[in-house]
């Protein structure tokens, strides 16, 4: 439906209540709050599909928290949403697995981070982390390579697009709507609100009293045809690849997801197991300067010689190129990693406006918690 024939149907011209631009996961999930809190909602979607970028082009993962400084947004929001979504799973028939996950260190000099990870889960709230012994590694995955590993029992997987399709389904259940095929191609601030010229085959302009940017990869560029917003709240944009390859010709001998010690931008080549059993191992770390979803197959060789750190039985000629998803980092190659950023009229200064930026893993695990802080935003 287009975004001029939903007005059309609320009996407005061009004035709205609540606009969320991006319809992935976040914007799904920021949506079906407002909805649940009354407000006539619209979801503005450049695509003709949900999630169809950042929100399904990911591991899957369901994370438990553990990774992210303690006291971060990242932190708080990721603990916070594993338990939010672990309820609404089950309330919602969203199918999922709590697999667990083994972080492993292949050397003794990779114990040190181990320690270190499991001081700052427990930082967080996260206190179920154990250490195995080789011993009790290798009873549990026979084929593990390791000296010692943490156990993560929270860890699990999720069908993401059912997970999407539930929100949806929540977000029209009570009034909201989303308009496909509607880029945001600018707007401006005003007394009545913020305007929006949606762009499209039947595009038009409109002024909602609220609108919440969750577009994922698109957040600053849209931000910066804003007219009267602060550009200097607009943070910097980075586009970080992860290729993934799936395993083929054998199944993956492991009942649980293997991580290795995290590296720089990323938690390492991992080893996932799908709610259909598919193996696949990923993502690596490539920095792009535009969007690009092209997986080289010749990075495979990389793959094999991470994988094969842990699993040494890792068959030649067994990983074919499945995927690729793209971080929307805030910070550069090389710079520290940055936490996630979500502002609201407190941070610059604008009425019924909150942007979201560089809301990566753990995104997906975070997103109903996430919806709760831009609510919390919008009402100071």
């Amino acid at each position: 439906m287009t975004i001029k024939k939903m007005l059309e149907e609320q009996g407005v011209s061009e004035a709205v209540d609540a606009v969320v631009i991006g319809a992935g996961v976040v914007g799904l999930a920021a949506a079906r709050a407002l909805a649940m809190a009354g407000r006539e909602v619209i979801v503005l979607e450049q695509h003709d599909l949900i999630g169809s970028e950042t929100s399904s082009r990911h591991s899957e993962v369901i994370h438990a928290g553990i990774y992210y400084p303690p006291g971060s947004l990242k932190a708080d929001v990721c603990v916070r949403g594993k338990e939010l979504l672990y309820e609404y799973v089950e309330s919602h028939g969203v199918p999922y697995k709590k697999l667990g996950k083994l972080i492993v260190a292949t050397s003794e000099d990779q114990i040190p981070a181990l320690q270190q990870i499991k001081e700052r889960a427990e930082k967080n709230g996260v206190n179920d982390l154990e250490f195995l012994s080789h011993n009790e590694v290798t009873a549990r995955e026979p084929d593990l390579r390791c000296v010692t590993a943490l156990w993560s029992p929270s860890t699990g997987v999720i069908d993401s697009h059912s997970y999407m399709l539930a929100l949806q389904g929540d977000l029209e259940e009570h009034g909201g709507m989303i308009a496909f095929l509607s880029p945001v191609e600018g707007g401006k601030v005003t007394e009545g609100g913020i305007e929006l010229r949606v762009g499209g085959l039947h595009g038009m302009t409109i002024t909602a009293k609220t609108v919440v940017v969750a577009a994922g990869l698109h957040s600053q560029s849209i931000m910066r045809t804003i007219e009267g917003f602060p550009a200097d709240a607009i943070p910097a944009q980075h586009f970080c690849k992860g290729n993934y390859y799936q395993l083929t010709g054998c199944a993956a001998p492991f009942s649980s997801l293997i991580y290795p010690a995290p590296e720089a931008a990323g938690l390492g080549v991992h080893l996932t197991i799908d709610l259909g059993g598919q193996a696949r191992f990923g993502p690596d770390v490539e920095w792009i300067d535009e969007i690009n979803y092209d997986v080289d197959p010749s990075r495979s060789d990389s793959f094999y010689a991470a994988v094969r750190k842990y699993w040494p039985g890792l068959p030649d000629d067994s990983l074919t190129p499945a995927y690729s998803g793209i971080r929307p980092k805030i910070q550069a190659e090389g710079e520290p990693a940055v936490d996630f950023m979500i502002q609201g009229p407190a941070d610059h200064g604008v009425p019924g406006l909150v942007s979201l930026y560089g809301i990566e893993s753990p995104g997906v695990t975070s997103s109903l918690a996430i919806a709760e802080e831009v609510m919390g935003r919008l009402s100071v």
